[in-house]
């Protein structure tokens, strides 16, 4: 009789253990809006596993080296633990990956590509690259405008993961711009929640006119960019004097290059770009002027000459390869027709 009781018990005691294994959540799933690494785990597969990216939980947890997590971290998931929200962007901002698109990116958030547009100041959707850092509308793609980051009365709030050139990016003018309308000394100095003056036009006057006058400064180089719509030419000014003349490729009609007067803001040595239909990977020599604009080599056409564009200014690589190294960050682009 007391066997039949032992045995009984033992099996219950094991129906017990077998039932808790079951319900009892396991140590590496996220407790609440907290995930604890496991041996073997990457961010990356961490990321996959609650459907956010790496990118969203390297901003989440501050983390600036994405490749380095240790096992027993404790790391912030976006959301409530892979559930419906876990690719919200918290802060706001989405840093853009090889082979996204706005479209894709939108499609994540729960918003749209144009409001994703509007809310980073891109005139043309379908340039963005590599890097990018876009400002994602409330928390996660709703409807709402009015975060930390929106200007009002010229006023910009930092938020987490903006730099002074992401901030620039986005109301169209130049890092060096804000910073000299805050007096900032180090532009590479900002922290959250700082308020920062926008200049109007930040230098660069985009009202669609077609000045190429000599009333623009040119900057202390007195080196100078023409784009002439036209004849798909641009100059290389110094001063008074061309140094260069190149054939280009600008905007075809469904996506024209903006007219009007810019600066080149930033410079790299290779980008890719990306929109619906294509996927440029090693963009060389490529210099932005304005938003999503830039200047740079071409290697998938040999049309110079005519419009073939997104908007932007295809150069053979040797002129782009040239324009690279010749224009400072500042020189002037003037675009007309």
């Amino acid at each position: 009789m007391n066997r039949k009781i032992l045995s009984k018990t033992k099996l219950l005691l094991l129906f017990v253990l077998i039932t808790a294994a079951f319900l009892l959540p396991p140590a590496a799933q996220a407790q609440g809006t907290v995930h604890v690494v496991q041996r073997g785990e990457t961010l990356y597969s961490i990321a996959r596993r609650y459907g956010t990216t790496a990118s969203a939980l390297a901003s989440i947890n501050g983390l600036r080296n994405p490749n380095l997590i240790y096992v027993g971290q404790r790391l912030r998931i976006s959301g409530s633990g892979g559930g419906g929200g876990g690719a919200t962007a918290t802060g706001g901002v989405h840093v853009v990956q090889r082979g996204e698109t706005l479209y894709s990116i939108a499609r994540r958030y729960g918003t749209t590509a144009s409001a994703l547009a509007s809310i980073n100041g891109l005139r043309n959707p379908n340039l963005i690259y590599v890097g990018q850092r876009l400002s994602i509308s409330g928390s996660g793609g709703g409807s709402s405008r009015g975060g930390g980051g929106t200007a009002t009365g010229g006023v910009h709030i930092v938020r987490a993961g903006e730099t002074l050139s992401s901030i620039a990016l986005r109301y169209g003018t130049t890092a060096a711009a804000i910073a000299s309308a805050n007096g900032l000394r180090n532009p590479n100095f900002i922290w959250v929640g700082q308020r920062l003056r926008i200049p109007g036009g930040g230098g660069s006057s985009t009202g669609g006119g077609s000045s190429t006058g000599g009333g623009t400064s040119t900057g202390g180089s007195g080196k100078w960019f023409e784009i002439d719509l036209s004849s798909q030419r641009m100059y290389a000014h110094q001063g008074s004097s061309v140094v260069r003349t190149m054939v280009v490729s600008t905007g075809i009609a469904r996506y024209p290059t903006p007219p009007g007067t810019f600066r080149i803001y930033a410079k790299y040595p290779s980008v890719t770009m990306s929109g619906p239909g294509y996927y440029l990977p090693g963009v060389p020599h490529t210099m932005f002027f304005y938003k999503g604009y830039a200047i740079h080599g071409t290697y998938w056409h040999s049309n110079f000459g005519r419009p073939m564009s997104h908007g932007c200014i295809n150069l053979t690589r040797a002129d782009a390869a040239w324009s690279y190294s010749w224009a400072p960050v500042g020189t002037v682009v003037k675009i007309h027709w």
